[in-house]
Protein backbone atom coordinates (compact mmCIF):
# COMPACT_ATOMS: atom_id res chain seq x y z
CA UNK A 1 0.00 0.00 0.00
CA UNK A 2 2.83 2.42 0.86
CA UNK A 3 4.55 1.90 -2.48
CA UNK A 4 1.24 2.40 -4.26
CA UNK A 5 0.60 5.71 -2.47
CA UNK A 6 4.11 6.97 -3.23
CA UNK A 7 3.72 6.03 -6.89
CA UNK A 8 0.38 7.81 -7.08
CA UNK A 9 1.79 10.93 -5.42
CA UNK A 10 4.57 11.05 -8.03
CA UNK A 11 1.92 10.83 -10.73
CA UNK A 12 0.12 13.72 -9.03
CA UNK A 13 3.20 15.89 -9.57
CA UNK A 14 3.45 14.87 -13.22
CA UNK A 15 -0.25 15.50 -13.79
CA UNK A 16 -0.15 18.95 -12.20
CA UNK A 17 2.83 19.89 -14.38
CA UNK A 18 0.92 18.73 -17.45
CA UNK A 19 -2.22 20.65 -16.45
CA UNK A 20 -0.24 23.84 -15.80
CA UNK A 21 1.49 23.57 -19.18
CA UNK A 22 -1.75 22.97 -21.11
CA UNK A 23 -3.48 25.86 -19.32
CA UNK A 24 -0.59 28.20 -20.04
CA UNK A 25 -0.37 27.23 -23.71
CA UNK A 26 -4.12 27.58 -24.28
CA UNK A 27 -4.29 31.09 -22.89
CA UNK A 28 -1.08 32.11 -24.64
CA UNK A 29 -2.07 30.84 -28.06
CA UNK A 30 -5.77 31.77 -27.86
CA UNK A 31 -5.86 34.98 -25.81
CA UNK A 32 -9.32 36.52 -25.45
CA UNK A 33 -7.87 39.94 -24.57
CA UNK A 34 -4.59 41.67 -23.85
CA UNK A 35 -4.01 41.67 -20.06
CA UNK A 36 -1.83 44.78 -20.37
CA UNK A 37 -4.61 46.70 -22.13
CA UNK A 38 -7.14 45.58 -19.54
CA UNK A 39 -4.92 46.71 -16.70
CA UNK A 40 -4.17 50.04 -18.38
CA UNK A 41 -7.87 50.92 -18.40
CA UNK A 42 -9.90 53.09 -20.73
CA UNK A 43 -7.48 56.01 -20.71
CA UNK A 44 -4.58 53.91 -21.97
CA UNK A 45 -2.09 54.66 -24.72
CA UNK A 46 0.37 52.43 -26.61
CA UNK A 47 3.32 53.54 -24.48
CA UNK A 48 1.52 52.76 -21.22
CA UNK A 49 0.43 49.35 -22.51
CA UNK A 50 3.99 48.55 -23.58
CA UNK A 51 5.35 49.52 -20.15
CA UNK A 52 2.78 47.34 -18.43
CA UNK A 53 3.69 44.43 -20.69
CA UNK A 54 7.33 44.77 -19.64
CA UNK A 55 6.40 45.00 -15.95
CA UNK A 56 4.28 41.85 -16.20
CA UNK A 57 6.88 40.00 -18.25
CA UNK A 58 4.48 39.59 -21.17
CA UNK A 59 7.10 40.78 -23.65
CA UNK A 60 9.15 37.60 -23.09
CA UNK A 61 8.72 34.39 -25.15
CA UNK A 62 6.01 32.06 -23.86
CA UNK A 63 8.46 29.36 -22.80
CA UNK A 64 10.44 31.87 -20.77
CA UNK A 65 7.25 33.03 -19.08
CA UNK A 66 6.28 29.46 -18.29
CA UNK A 67 9.76 28.65 -16.96
CA UNK A 68 9.70 31.64 -14.64
CA UNK A 69 6.23 30.75 -13.44
CA UNK A 70 7.13 27.14 -12.64
CA UNK A 71 10.43 28.15 -11.02
CA UNK A 72 8.65 30.44 -8.56
CA UNK A 73 5.91 27.88 -7.99
CA UNK A 74 8.27 25.01 -7.18
CA UNK A 75 10.83 26.95 -5.16
CA UNK A 76 8.54 29.22 -3.19
CA UNK A 77 4.97 27.99 -3.72
CA UNK A 78 4.43 31.30 -5.50
CA UNK A 79 1.56 31.42 -8.00
CA UNK A 80 2.53 34.85 -9.24
CA UNK A 81 0.60 38.11 -9.11
CA UNK A 82 -2.79 38.99 -10.48
CA UNK A 83 -2.69 41.04 -13.68
CA UNK A 84 -5.64 43.11 -12.53
CA UNK A 85 -4.74 44.29 -9.01
CA UNK A 86 -1.16 42.99 -8.55
CA UNK A 87 -2.19 40.90 -5.52
CA UNK A 88 -0.43 37.58 -4.83
CA UNK A 89 -2.52 34.81 -6.38
CA UNK A 90 -1.80 32.48 -3.48
CA UNK A 91 -3.16 35.02 -1.02
CA UNK A 92 -6.29 35.62 -3.10
CA UNK A 93 -7.01 31.89 -3.50
CA UNK A 94 -6.50 31.08 0.17
CA UNK A 95 -8.82 33.95 1.10
CA UNK A 96 -11.52 32.46 -1.14
CA UNK A 97 -10.90 28.80 -0.30
CA UNK A 98 -12.83 28.69 3.03
CA UNK A 99 -16.02 29.78 1.29
CA UNK A 100 -15.71 27.03 -1.32
CA UNK A 101 -14.88 24.40 1.31
CA UNK A 102 -17.90 25.47 3.36
CA UNK A 103 -20.18 25.22 0.33
CA UNK A 104 -18.80 21.91 -0.98
CA UNK A 105 -18.55 20.02 2.31
CA UNK A 106 -21.97 21.13 3.56
CA UNK A 107 -23.67 20.20 0.29
CA UNK A 108 -21.77 16.89 0.17
CA UNK A 109 -23.05 15.88 3.60
CA UNK A 110 -26.63 16.65 2.57
CA UNK A 111 -26.56 14.85 -0.78
CA UNK A 112 -24.73 11.83 0.64
CA UNK A 113 -27.14 11.35 3.54
CA UNK A 114 -30.31 12.08 1.55
CA UNK A 115 -29.23 10.24 -1.60
CA UNK A 116 -28.13 7.08 0.21
CA UNK A 117 -31.21 7.03 2.46
CA UNK A 118 -33.58 7.42 -0.49
CA UNK A 119 -31.67 4.82 -2.51
CA UNK A 120 -31.80 2.24 0.29
CA UNK A 121 -35.52 2.81 0.92
CA UNK A 122 -36.35 2.54 -2.78
CA UNK A 123 -34.23 -0.59 -3.24
CA UNK A 124 -35.88 -2.40 -0.34
CA UNK A 125 -39.39 -1.42 -1.46
CA UNK A 126 -39.28 -1.84 -5.25
CA UNK A 127 -42.28 -0.99 -7.42
CA UNK A 128 -44.17 0.60 -4.54
CA UNK A 129 -45.71 4.06 -4.60
CA UNK A 130 -42.85 5.32 -2.44
CA UNK A 131 -40.28 3.89 -4.84
CA UNK A 132 -41.94 5.37 -7.92
CA UNK A 133 -42.41 8.75 -6.24
CA UNK A 134 -38.82 9.08 -5.04
CA UNK A 135 -37.37 7.94 -8.36
CA UNK A 136 -39.63 10.38 -10.22
CA UNK A 137 -38.48 13.23 -8.00
CA UNK A 138 -34.88 12.07 -8.48
CA UNK A 139 -35.30 12.24 -12.25
CA UNK A 140 -36.57 15.81 -11.94
CA UNK A 141 -33.65 16.70 -9.67
CA UNK A 142 -31.11 15.32 -12.14
CA UNK A 143 -32.73 17.15 -15.07
CA UNK A 144 -32.97 20.58 -13.42
CA UNK A 145 -29.90 22.81 -13.99
CA UNK A 146 -28.21 24.09 -10.85
CA UNK A 147 -28.35 27.75 -11.89
CA UNK A 148 -32.11 27.43 -12.61
CA UNK A 149 -32.73 25.83 -9.22
CA UNK A 150 -30.73 28.60 -7.59
CA UNK A 151 -32.67 31.38 -9.28
CA UNK A 152 -36.02 29.72 -8.51
CA UNK A 153 -34.98 29.24 -4.88
CA UNK A 154 -34.03 32.90 -4.58
CA UNK A 155 -37.34 33.93 -6.14
CA UNK A 156 -39.33 31.74 -3.76
CA UNK A 157 -37.45 31.65 -0.46
CA UNK A 158 -34.93 34.52 -0.20
CA UNK A 159 -35.66 37.10 2.49
CA UNK A 160 -35.35 40.05 0.12
CA UNK A 161 -37.26 39.14 -3.07
CA UNK A 162 -38.80 35.79 -2.15
CA UNK A 163 -42.51 35.07 -2.14
CA UNK A 164 -42.01 32.97 1.01
CA UNK A 165 -39.06 34.67 2.76
CA UNK A 166 -37.43 31.92 4.79
CA UNK A 167 -33.68 31.97 4.12
CA UNK A 168 -31.11 34.71 3.50
CA UNK A 169 -30.75 35.49 -0.19
CA UNK A 170 -27.79 36.37 -2.37
CA UNK A 171 -24.99 38.60 -1.02
CA UNK A 172 -25.63 37.20 2.47
CA UNK A 173 -22.56 35.03 2.89
CA UNK A 174 -20.59 35.72 6.07
CA UNK A 175 -17.34 33.89 6.93
CA UNK A 176 -17.50 31.37 9.75
CA UNK A 177 -14.89 33.28 11.74
CA UNK A 178 -17.08 36.38 11.86
CA UNK A 179 -20.42 34.88 12.85
CA UNK A 180 -20.98 31.09 12.84
CA UNK A 181 -24.77 31.39 13.13
CA UNK A 182 -25.06 33.80 10.20
CA UNK A 183 -22.57 31.70 8.22
CA UNK A 184 -24.75 28.62 8.68
CA UNK A 185 -28.03 30.34 7.81
CA UNK A 186 -26.55 32.03 4.73
CA UNK A 187 -25.46 28.67 3.31
CA UNK A 188 -28.63 26.63 3.90
CA UNK A 189 -30.18 27.50 0.54
CA UNK A 190 -26.93 27.13 -1.50
CA UNK A 191 -26.30 23.77 0.20
CA UNK A 192 -29.75 22.48 -0.67
CA UNK A 193 -29.65 23.76 -4.26
CA UNK A 194 -26.22 22.26 -4.90
CA UNK A 195 -27.16 18.96 -3.22
CA UNK A 196 -30.42 18.32 -5.10
CA UNK A 197 -29.02 17.02 -8.37
CA UNK A 198 -26.23 15.06 -6.67
CA UNK A 199 -28.64 13.46 -4.17
CA UNK A 200 -30.96 12.48 -7.00
CA UNK A 201 -28.15 10.83 -8.95
CA UNK A 202 -26.78 9.03 -5.88
CA UNK A 203 -30.20 7.68 -4.95
CA UNK A 204 -30.75 6.20 -8.41
CA UNK A 205 -27.23 4.77 -8.53
CA UNK A 206 -27.44 3.18 -5.09
CA UNK A 207 -30.93 1.83 -5.74
CA UNK A 208 -29.81 0.02 -8.90
CA UNK A 209 -26.65 -1.40 -7.30
CA UNK A 210 -28.38 -2.44 -4.09
CA UNK A 211 -31.22 -4.22 -5.87
CA UNK A 212 -28.67 -6.23 -7.81
CA UNK A 213 -26.67 -7.05 -4.66
CA UNK A 214 -29.76 -8.13 -2.71
CA UNK A 215 -30.38 -10.85 -5.27
CA UNK A 216 -26.95 -12.44 -4.72
CA UNK A 217 -26.51 -15.86 -3.14
CA UNK A 218 -24.64 -14.64 -0.06
CA UNK A 219 -27.54 -12.32 0.79
CA UNK A 220 -29.96 -15.26 0.67
CA UNK A 221 -27.52 -17.21 2.83
CA UNK A 222 -27.40 -14.40 5.39
CA UNK A 223 -31.19 -14.33 5.52
CA UNK A 224 -31.33 -18.11 5.86
CA UNK A 225 -29.06 -17.88 8.91
CA UNK A 226 -31.73 -15.79 10.61
CA UNK A 227 -30.05 -12.39 10.51
CA UNK A 228 -32.31 -9.39 10.84
CA UNK A 229 -33.29 -7.76 7.57
CA UNK A 230 -31.80 -4.43 8.63
CA UNK A 231 -28.43 -6.04 9.28
CA UNK A 232 -28.56 -7.94 6.00
CA UNK A 233 -29.30 -4.77 4.04
CA UNK A 234 -26.95 -2.36 5.81
CA UNK A 235 -23.99 -4.57 6.68
CA UNK A 236 -23.91 -6.94 3.73
CA UNK A 237 -25.90 -5.29 0.96
CA UNK A 238 -24.99 -1.61 1.26
CA UNK A 239 -21.33 -2.34 1.91
CA UNK A 240 -21.06 -4.11 -1.44
CA UNK A 241 -23.32 -1.72 -3.35
CA UNK A 242 -21.74 1.50 -2.11
CA UNK A 243 -18.39 1.08 -3.87
CA UNK A 244 -19.48 3.00 -7.02
CA UNK A 245 -20.91 5.69 -4.72
CA UNK A 246 -17.48 6.16 -3.14
CA UNK A 247 -15.93 6.59 -6.60
CA UNK A 248 -18.44 9.17 -7.73
CA UNK A 249 -18.39 10.97 -4.37
CA UNK A 250 -14.62 11.38 -4.46
CA UNK A 251 -14.72 12.85 -7.96
CA UNK A 252 -17.69 15.13 -7.23
CA UNK A 253 -16.23 16.47 -4.01
CA UNK A 254 -12.85 17.06 -5.66
CA UNK A 255 -14.49 19.00 -8.49
CA UNK A 256 -16.55 21.12 -6.10
CA UNK A 257 -13.53 21.94 -3.95
CA UNK A 258 -11.94 23.21 -7.13
CA UNK A 259 -14.83 25.64 -7.49
CA UNK A 260 -18.61 25.38 -7.75
CA UNK A 261 -18.83 28.16 -10.32
CA UNK A 262 -22.58 28.23 -11.00
CA UNK A 263 -23.71 28.06 -7.39
CA UNK A 264 -21.18 30.62 -6.21
CA UNK A 265 -22.17 32.95 -9.03
CA UNK A 266 -25.92 32.69 -8.42
CA UNK A 267 -25.62 33.21 -4.66
CA UNK A 268 -22.66 35.59 -4.95
CA UNK A 269 -20.44 33.49 -2.69
CA UNK A 270 -16.81 34.68 -2.81
CA UNK A 271 -15.23 31.29 -3.47
CA UNK A 272 -12.76 29.72 -5.86
CA UNK A 273 -15.40 29.19 -8.54
CA UNK A 274 -16.38 32.85 -8.61
CA UNK A 275 -12.70 33.82 -8.59
CA UNK A 276 -11.96 31.64 -11.63
CA UNK A 277 -14.99 33.03 -13.47
CA UNK A 278 -13.88 36.62 -12.88
CA UNK A 279 -10.32 35.71 -13.90
CA UNK A 280 -11.50 34.21 -17.19
CA UNK A 281 -13.56 37.32 -17.91
CA UNK A 282 -10.50 39.50 -17.32
CA UNK A 283 -7.96 37.18 -19.05
CA UNK A 284 -6.10 37.08 -15.74
CA UNK A 285 -3.75 34.19 -16.55
CA UNK A 286 -1.97 33.82 -13.16
CA UNK A 287 -5.30 33.52 -11.33
CA UNK A 288 -6.64 31.12 -13.95
CA UNK A 289 -3.56 28.93 -13.64
CA UNK A 290 -3.77 28.99 -9.86
CA UNK A 291 -7.43 28.00 -9.72
CA UNK A 292 -7.00 25.29 -12.37
CA UNK A 293 -4.03 23.80 -10.51
CA UNK A 294 -5.94 23.93 -7.25
CA UNK A 295 -8.91 22.16 -8.82
CA UNK A 296 -6.68 19.51 -10.40
CA UNK A 297 -4.95 18.96 -7.07
CA UNK A 298 -8.23 18.34 -5.25
CA UNK A 299 -9.43 15.95 -7.96
CA UNK A 300 -6.30 13.77 -8.01
CA UNK A 301 -6.08 13.69 -4.21
CA UNK A 302 -9.75 12.71 -4.03
CA UNK A 303 -9.04 9.87 -6.47
CA UNK A 304 -6.15 8.68 -4.31
CA UNK A 305 -8.32 8.71 -1.17
CA UNK A 306 -11.04 6.79 -2.99
CA UNK A 307 -8.57 4.09 -4.03
CA UNK A 308 -7.40 3.73 -0.43
CA UNK A 309 -10.97 3.53 0.90
CA UNK A 310 -11.66 0.73 -1.60
CA UNK A 311 -9.26 -1.53 0.28
CA UNK A 312 -11.31 -1.13 3.46
CA UNK A 313 -14.74 -1.45 1.84
CA UNK A 314 -13.92 -4.45 -0.32
CA UNK A 315 -11.46 -7.04 1.07
CA UNK A 316 -10.89 -8.31 -2.47
CA UNK A 317 -9.11 -5.07 -3.36
CA UNK A 318 -5.39 -5.17 -2.69
CA UNK A 319 -2.61 -2.91 -3.94
CA UNK A 320 0.83 -4.30 -4.55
Amino acid sequence: MTRYIIRRLLWVIVLLLFVSFITFVIFYIFPSADPAALRAGKSSNPQLIENIRKDLGLDQPWYQQYYEYMKHLITGFDFGYSYRNNQPVREVMFDRLPATISLAVGAAIIWLVVGCAVGIISATRPRTILDRTTMGLALIGISAPVYWLGLVSLYLFSDDIGKFPIFPGANSYVPFSENPATWFSSLIMPWCVLAISFAAFYSRLLRGNLREVLSEDYIRTARAKGLKERRVVLKHGVRSAITPIVTVFGLDLGVLLGGAILTETVFNIPGIGRLSYDAIQASNLPVIQGTVLLGAFFIVIANLIVDIVYAFLDPRVRYE
